[in-house]
């Protein structure tokens, strides 16, 4: 069985998270979707609110692919935590070449951490890639309209936190 891990905050979860998310999906046996808990990142949803976005978003996609999806919070290192779920895949997405530089030098660490896992970068779609977590979050801060970034439901927590 081949297990990716797509890791990320998914503060919240946007567009181009389920982009990277259904073209994962693809590639894989069982798609686990790490939610890092950073604290120093201080996320406007807090865990809970994190797992259940992505799962509710995730819902239809199991349903269509039959895929299993599983969300996982992990504060580990990124190669422990694909070592806890069995995962021979890390799944990332990249927006920019300025996200690959970054990207390249998580990969070179994590091979000498552990060679066996493979990381797989996955570009989002042209229509996605300007989207980031913090942008879309600062438009909502600001009353501006962010549904060309986020699904209704992620709207609607988003602006509901900013009212």
């Amino acid at each position: 069985m081949r297990i990716g891990l797509y890791p990320g905050t998914f503060d919240p979860i946007t567009l181009g998270h389920i982009d990277i998310i259904t073209r994962a999906a693809a590639l894989v046996d069982r798609l686990v979707i790490g939610v890092a808990i950073n604290r120093d990142k201080g996320p406007l949803f807090d865990l809970d609110e994190r797992v259940k976005m992505i799962e509710a978003e995730c819902k239809s996609l199991k349903k269509d692919t039959g895929l299993e999806i599983v969300v996982h919070p992990f504060e580990n290192l990124l190669i422990d935590c694909a070592r806890d779920v069995g995962a021979q895949l890390i799944i990332r997405g990249l927006r920019a070449v300025s996200d690959f530089e970054y990207e390249y030098q998580m990969v070179g660490m994590n091979r000498v951490l552990d060679s066996s896992v493979e990381t797989v970068f996955l570009m989002a779609d042209a229509q996605h890639q300007a989207i980031a977590s913090k942008l879309v979050k600062e438009i909502a801060r600001l009353g501006g309209d962010i549904t060309r970034f986020v699904t209704p439901s992620v709207a609607e927590a988003l602006q509901s936190r900013f009212a």
